[in-house]
């Protein structure tokens, strides 16, 4: 029998994803095998489904509305802007920062990532013997991206 559940909001739930760019370099996904074809499988990283609840703020806005009325097994393509994504690229969250504030005693790498003493990870743009610039904008800000979602099951509320 076909299970007639869909997903509402506050619902608890298991997807299976692959992120994509528009020109369709993948980013992200919970699938092995698609990670190991596109070239960024990682042996650090778990490979299963995502677990969470919609409506709580726990992804991107896009993907949780997108999510809703979806039934177990069901698969979808949703195409998120940036707006309801990582949100725009902001020039002004590109700064210079002395060294020093920054507590490094050697200028970090162009395109390193680093943790700052406030502990966000940001990339380095460009450096020199006395600063940094670095970019705090989210790695996505300003990208469509493009979600292939199979929803693996809408889990029982856990037991408090």
């Amino acid at each position: 029998m076909e299970n007639p559940r869909t997903v509402k909001k506050g619902d608890y739930i298991l997807i299976d994803y692959t992120g994509k760019f528009e020109d369709g370099t993948i980013f992200d996904t919970t699938v092995k095998e698609k990670a190991l074809e596109a070239g960024i499988y990682s042996e650090e990283k778990e490979y299963r489904p995502f677990f969470f609840r919609t409506d709580a703020r726990q992804v991107i806005k896009g993907m949780d509305t997108g999510i809703l009325g979806m039934r177990e097994g069901e698969e979808k393509i949703l195409k998120i802007a940036p707006e309801e994504a990582y949100g725009e690229y902001k020039d002004y969250l590109v700064q210079k920062i002395p060294l020093l504030r920054l507590e490094l005693s050697e200028p970090p790498e162009a395109g390193e990532r680093i943790i700052t003493p406030g502990g966000k990870e940001v990339k380095v743009l460009d450096s020199t013997e006395t600063c940094a610039i670095l970019d705090f904008n989210h790695e996505l800000a300003g990208k469509t991206l493009i979600l292939e979602i199979k929803l693996v099951s809408i889990v029982s509320k856990p037991e408090i």
